[in-house]
């Protein structure tokens, strides 16, 4: 699919809870961080659900069931049902369905999260290269998974076992900190075997097919915190974004984005769905937004003017981006994002 490449973030005249039916949210960074709500999140959602829209929580993460991940919500003061929840493990087992028969076995190496979703799609888990798998799957089985298990992935792929993986993300976040994420398990699969899974997670195509899947969504809006699966995965689906900046992205990380990791929206955190998104326009050599004016000097972002720091973030997004085009922007933005305070 062809795609225009994004030189600014868009404005919107209406509030995205309006505009849009549906909200795909990411959950560690965006709803809640180490297990406890963010800021602003848990009103937000209400009132954008209030509103009529659809809320559902799209996740990486293949350790927790539906379930557990829907009653956490609920305890947050967040209502949710299982089947307001996507995962990776869902995704995964899916595609893994649809290239074996019903009823094979599939050696797990991850948590139980990965063995419902396959049980959903008539698999059925197993738990060593012994049991005679026709595939492998691994996904995050939380920081007690034992050493052995990446052996027994490792005996089957060897064997030529199609080995998938529910999602590739190097880090997860913890409550104290960031922690080696599936994808740090995955490359040690893959070092032992030289072979590389089929994955399924965001950014790829698998998720975003089984996010439209269940929620049926028409105009979906991807809400998210890390450019390089949230904000990725909705360019590869070809649908908008709002990147809120409560998790991992900081403003070097936003003005630095290749042209995939580029959201259609930025704002502060989950009350950005309720408003309205101010508009980027170019003056002269410049783009203002707000009280803002920037522009891309000799070997440097420029700002001039005042008003809110996100304003002046946008513009700077749209100075950036514009000089960088399908590239990666080189210039030098510290000055600028430290009179915003980023």
């Amino acid at each position: 699919m062809s795609r225009s490449v994004r030189t600014r973030p868009e404005g919107s005249g209406q509030a995205l809870s309006e505009a849009y039916d549906t909200a795909l949210l990411d959950l560690d960074g965006v709803v809640y961080a180490g297990g406890n709500a963010i800021a602003h999140a848990v009103e937000s959602l209400a009132a954008a659900r209030e509103g009529g829209m659809h809320l559902a929580y799209v996740t990486n993460n293949a350790l927790r069931t539906p379930d557990v991940v829907a009653g956490h919500l609920t305890d947050l003061g967040i209502p949710a049902e299982a089947g307001d929840i996507i995962t990776s493990a869902q995704a995964v087992a899916r595609l893994i369905s649809e290239q074996v028969p019903q009823g094979s076995r599939v050696l797990v190496i991850g948590g139980e999260g990965l063995r419902v979703a396959l049980r959903e799609r008539g698999l059925v888990p197993v738990e060593s290269a012994d049991d005679d798998p026709v595939a492998v799957v691994q996904g995050y089985g939380g920081p007690e998974l034992p050493w052995g298990r990446f052996a027994e992935a490792c005996y089957a792929v060897a064997r030529g076992v199609p080995w998938f993986a529910s999602n590739t993300d190097l880090t997860i976040p913890s409550g104290r900190g960031i922690a080696p994420g599936n994808g740090a398990a995955v490359e040690v699969v893959r070092i032992a075997t030289g072979a590389e899974p089929q994955v399924a997670g965001k950014p790829l195509p698998p998720m975003h097919r089984e996010t439209i899947l269940r929620t049926g969504a028409r105009r979906p809006l991807v809400v998210g915190d890390r450019l390089d699966t949230d904000i990725e995965g909705a360019f590869n689906g070809g649908v908008d974004s709002l990147l809120v900046l409560t998790g991992v992205t900081d403003g070097a990380l936003l003005l630095a984005a290749p042209p995939q990791h580029r959201p259609t929206y930025v704002d502060a955190d989950l009350r950005g769905m309720l408003t309205g998104q101010p508009e980027v326009v170019g003056v002269g050599d410049g783009f203002r937004c707000g009280g803002w004016t920037a522009t891309a000097g000799a070997g440097e972002l420029q700002l001039d003017g005042d008003g809110g720091a996100l304003d002046g973030l946008r513009a700077l997004c749209a100075a950036a981006w514009t000089a960088a085009g399908d590239g990666v922007c080189d210039l030098d933005g510290g000055k600028a994002l430290a009179r915003l305070g980023w």
